[in-house]
């Protein structure tokens, strides 16, 4: 660790762990200073593994820059290198808190160069959006959760990560996992739901609003909450479109922009619920609007559990859809035992097509396309290129913590130090589909 002196005017030091004594003396030689220090990268204070590079003068921040790539994992290029069901594994591991979106965006781009997007079996697109919409909220617990605990809100920390508990089992009781699924495939899903799963729905949606209204009403009016984000972290509604800002940090500033509505998806159009907005466009707007969004997603997930209808999880046509029964064994894992004994004894072409396609995959019309869903986070798009082949020729996504962390300058230059982990957290950067 060193310590670099630019003879320039201002003087600049650069800290980074050296004798602080030294610091002491150098400073003191100049008449005006500003020292440039790292914040982390450093899990869990800077929001994950995001370096900021702070220049200060004093407590104030005068020029505040991001330093990403320490999460870095290729997955976009190794899509390349998979055929089309096999890429799901890998996008549902960018956005690791909101691993539903990735696998969602991903297929329906998928499907569209299928031209397949209208064949989706209705239950298969209403458990799309079951999990997506129960996904929402526990990566916004995750959020109010770890925004607190950065900023020493202790409690919310825990009142988020336990309501989040409650969610990720059900995921555990849909796709075994509890993170990064590969539940959704192109053409639907992998099987259908569980027969206990309503149920334990059902009981969540009793359960999870009188948590939620207890963690408002712990932070809603809390003077030392409301002291560390009221005013802090203030980005407007012009400042947001000249960085291509979207999600609740643009929904602070009062423009009620959501893709579920401007341009509708997995059939959101015919669900009733309320694009939240406020108007401070502040870090405790931002806070406001992810607690009254989870609200407004447990509304939807009433309504597909009001939807949901027997029927199959998965296109007909047997050249897209993935070869299996749908159903799980009894052991809880693989096909069920009808559809193994049918490809291994009864139809050597049920055999051949199986191994085909689990070796080869699917095959993709030419061409590209671009699909976007509303993320926790904001617009998750996917560009996808096919040159006919088995795999893609480019998949690349335009992630909303990317795009978004373009405005940690804009928020923290000017402010105090303190404020930069209340405006980062306001964010809520996931560092995993920052650097995918």
């Amino acid at each position: 660790m060193t310590l670099e002196k630019d003879h320039t005017t201002p003087t600049v030091y650069t800290a980074s762990g050296q004798d602080w004594d030294e610091i002491v003396d150098l400073a003191g030689t100049a008449g005006e200073e500003r020292i440039v220090v790292n914040m982390g990268p450093q899990h869990p204070s800077t929001h994950g593994v995001l370096r900021l590079i702070l220049e200060i003068e004093g407590e104030t921040v005068t020029e505040a820059r991001c330093g990403i790539g320490y999460l870095h994992t290729g997955i976009e290029k190794n899509l390349e290198y998979r055929n089309w069901t096999q890429g799901v594994t890998y996008v549902t591991r960018m956005d690791y808190l909101s691993p539903f979106f990735n696998e969602t965006a991903y297929c329906l781009g998928v499907e569209k160069l299928l031209g397949i997007t209208d064949d989706v079996p209705e239950r298969a697109t209403v458990i799309r959006v079951l999990l997506m919409e129960l996904n929402r909220i526990s990566s916004h617990l995750v959020a109010l959760a770890t925004g607190g605990m950065e900023l020493g809100a202790v409690t919310a920390m825990l009142f988020g990560f336990r309501e989040r508990e409650l969610i990720l089992d059900i995921f555990e009781t849909i796709t075994g996992l509890r993170m990064n699924h590969a539940f959704v495939r192109p053409g639907g899903l992998a099987m259908d739901l569980p027969a206990d799963t309503v149920p334990k729905i059902r009981d969540l949606l009793h359960l999870l609003p009188i948590r939620l209204r207890d963690m408002s009403a712990m932070l809603d009016d809390n003077p030392i909450w409301k002291g560390r984000t009221r005013g802090i972290g203030y980005l407007d509604l012009t400042g947001c479109m000249a960085l291509g800002i979207t999600g609740p940090v643009l929904r602070a500033t009062g423009l009620p922009h959501d893709l579920r509505r401007a341009e509708p998806y997995c059939g959101y159009e015919t669900y009733e619920f309320d694009v939240i907005t406020e108007q401070e466009s502040d870090c405790y707007a931002r806070y406001l609007i992810r607690v009254d969004e989870m609200s407004e997603s447990l509304k939807i997930v009433e309504q597909c559990l009001d939807r949901l209808a027997p029927g199959p999880v998965m296109v007909s046509d047997r050249k897209i859809a993935w070869p299996a029964d749908l159903v799980s064994g009894p052991d809880g894992l693989g096909n069920s035992h009808e559809h193994v004994q049918k490809i291994m004894d009864g139809s050597m072409e049920s055999l051949i097509h199986h191994f085909k396609l689990v070796t080869e995959g699917i095959r993709v019309p030419e061409g590209q396309v671009y699909v976007a869903v509303e993320s926790p986070r904001g617009e998750l798009g996917v560009h996808m290129v096919s040159d006919g082949g088995s795999r893609p020729y480019r998949v690349h996504f335009r992630d909303p913590s990317f795009t978004n962390l373009q405005a940690v300058a804009a928020m923290c230059e000017g402010g105090m130090v303190s404020d930069v982990i209340a405006s980062v957290a306001s964010i809520d950067p996931v560092m995993g589909g920052v650097d995918r």
